[in-house]
């Protein structure tokens, strides 16, 4: 019998609720996007749902901006490997950004592979200032009341 072919299929992109690595709920997506603005702590990656492929391994990469370590050297890009657990299974690949936020700034890319291919690839681009965004347009401009 033949093995059947992953289905891979990406469900979100953007801006995501908090993650907690102990809750068994994948964040909530708030916005689609790859604009992301320079906040404390905004959650930002995406969501991808694979079927067929349980116990197999993806393998997840996240280049950074070279961000700078404690000794001033580019951090290395975050990585590393998850077993797949059902044949229907989702998978949520993110970051998040920490102080100082000024080197923060630039493109993250998110990778993530299966059986050596990528199957999943989007870069977020962090920045100071995002042109004016639907909603988002009034609250730009609104002057600060005196009390």
């Amino acid at each position: 019998m033949a093995k059947h072919k992953p289905i891979i299929e990406m469900l979100t992109c953007g801006i995501h609720s908090k993650w907690d690595a102990d809750d068994k709920a994948l964040p909530k997506i708030k916005t689609f996007t790859q604009s992301i603005p320079l906040e404390l702590d905004i959650e930002f990656g995406f969501i991808v749902n694979i079927k067929r492929a349980k116990n197999q391994k993806v393998r997840f990469c996240i280049y950074h901006p070279d961000i700078p370590d404690k000794h001033g050297d580019p951090m290395p890009p975050f990585d590393g490997e998850e077993y797949i657990r059902s044949n229907d299974w989702d998978f949520y690949l993110g970051d998040t950004l920490w102080e100082p936020l000024e080197n923060k700034v630039g493109d993250w890319r998110m990778t993530l592979e299966l059986d050596g291919k990528i199957v999943a690839d989007k870069t977020f681009t962090v920045e100071e200032d995002l042109p004016y965004d639907g909603a988002q347009f009034w609250m730009r401009g609104k002057p600060k009341l005196k009390r």
